[in-house]
């Protein structure tokens, strides 16, 4: 019997095939767009990202045999709404959206943010629900009289797959959840305002399983009645898919976001609210998911003409530590920066520049730059992990890799699959549906790791210094991000 599992980014939808034997043997992979209608929008067609994922699914299952469920994962957050029919009322506002940087802004300085966290875990984004929610109201009310309930990305597809509303576990989390009762709590919906989003937030489950209609399953090429699961989002299988599965791993997402996480046995409700806590089946996973990750890189590679990101790579390691003196801040998103730090207004910088430098000394100072994001996410977590799983598309870079060893302190692992998110969902199917024991046994299983990137020592200690430095820099820079915010509202 062979297993599919689905994971839909926010800019690439995959299905994955896995033999009888657990091995990846086919994948199928779509592109998706994300629109950006106005300044600071973000939005994605959910009708085109239904159509993805059903051409990837047919094009896996129409090389596999008998197909034993169907595992779904997908990116988290923003708002996928649907009338009652389960039918989009309009584009999905996605996790990275920055409409409503302003409420934020506004829970950020009265309060409500820091006390809300006491009971979730979470601190608040432009792209979490409540946020676009509030924001909708204010600006297009119509939109959610038309609507029924709040979805996710992976709520929406396991909505079109199965004809249920639900919200798994993960998803729920934030901003409405109580993490230590697991269930939506009405002083959170009264402390955002948002008592009367109550009848948009969908019943809660924990790894749903469900049976795919006979609507759903012509197109996904699949018999009706195949088990369906609905598996945590993306940014928590990717972890497990990592081998990440007990409390006091880490995991380190190179992706869309940088998402440095560890696995907690408790959540811990007391700290500084910054990041998110995501329920899991067996624990928590504490993370801190950037609004920049790897499209960083990719607007490096465009400003520097490089053909991708092995290129830039190559060009970083013909410079030295420290890039000649230059200091990146990446903070390059609309919406500013939610971890480890929250401020809308955050916004990047290249600091130190001359006509010594050259673009080596750009393209490295820009992989130092995040890689020193990775290891102040790291730091945040209050953990002290002995190694970091890494993946996510910025996995493939030898170079960045022994960056994060060297800056981290830590040996670098990376998962032997392909698709490491879908081997997570791969983990939980078979946990949900009773074919393994536990998650944690299914990874002892199957996944497999590649050899670690180790730290240098010499380089180590200079990235302690450079660290502290970079730390220092933004301090200073922080400043002028309200005056530049003045001046982009002036433009």
């Amino acid at each position: 019997m062979a297993i599919i599992c689905v994971d839909a980014g926010t800019t690439v939808i995959k299905a994955v095939g896995y033999d009888a034997s657990g091995a990846e043997t086919v994948v199928a992979r779509r592109e998706t767009v994300v629109s950006r209608p106005a300044p600071g929008h973000a939005e994605q067609d959910m009708g085109a990202v239904w159509d993805a994922v059903a051409g990837t699914v047919r094009e896996v299952a129409a090389r596999l045999g008998d197909v034993e469920f169907v595992a779904v994962t997908a990116q988290g957050d923003g708002c996928w709404l649907v009338d009652a029919a389960g039918e989009p009322t309009g584009p999905a506002i996605l996790w990275n959206d920055a409409r409503a940087a302003a409420t934020v802004d506004a829970w950020t300085r009265d309060g409500t943010a820091q006390e809300a966290f006491r009971r979730n875990g979470s601190s608040a984004a432009s792209g979490l629900p409540h946020a676009i929610l509030t924001w909708l109201r204010a600006n297009d009310p119509g939109r959610l009289d038309r609507s029924h309930a709040n979805l996710t990305c992976g709520g929406w597809i396991f909505a079109k797959m199965t004809g249920q509303l639900l919200a798994e576990e993960s998803d729920a989390s934030a901003p409405f959840m109580d993490l230590r009762a697991r269930a939506y709590s009405p002083a959170l919906l009264s402390a955002f305002g948002t008592e009367w989003a109550e009848r948009l937030l969908p019943p809660i489950r924990s790894c749903p399983v469900a049976e795919l209609t006979r609507d759903a399953a012509a197109p996904l090429g699949l018999p009706a009645g195949t088990p369906v699961v609905m598996a945590p989002y993306d940014i928590v299988t990717t972890a497990l898919g990592a081998g990440a599965v007990t409390a006091g791993q880490a995991c380190g997402i190179l992706g869309t976001t940088l998402c440095t996480e560890v696995l907690l046995d408790s959540p811990d409700l007391d700290g500084d609210p910054i990041g998110i806590t995501i329920a899991l089946p067996d624990g928590y996973l504490r993370a801190f998911p950037t609004f920049a990750g790897t499209e960083v890189v990719q607007w490096t590679c465009r400003l520097l003409g490089l053909s991708g990101p092995a290129e830039l790579g190559e060009l970083a390691a013909s410079s030295t530590p420290g890039a000649g003196g230059l200091a990146f801040l990446p903070y390059l998103s609309p919406a500013g920066e939610r971890a480890p730090f929250s401020d809308p207004l955050a916004r990047g910088a290249l600091l130190g520049l001359s006509f010594e430098h050259g673009r080596e000394d750009v393209a490295r100072a820009a992989l130092e730059g995040l890689t020193m994001v990775i290891k102040d996410c790291l730091a945040a977590t209050g953990a002290t992990p002995t190694e970091l799983r890494a993946c996510g598309g910025g996995a493939a870079s030898a170079t960045w890799l022994g960056l994060i060893a060297d800056v981290t302190g830590l040996p670098v692992r990376r998962s032997a699959d392909a698709e490491v998110g879908a081997r997570g969902a791969y983990l939980v199917g078979l946990a949900a549906t009773g074919a393994a024991p536990s998650i944690a046994q299914a990874a002892a299983r199957h996944v497999r790791l590649r050899d670690a990137v180790g730290p240098d020592p010499e380089r180590r200690r200079l990235y302690e210094r450079f660290f502290a430095d970079f730390l220092a820099l933004r301090g200073t820079n922080a400043t002028s991000w309200p005056l530049l915010g003045q001046m982009r509202s002036r433009a």
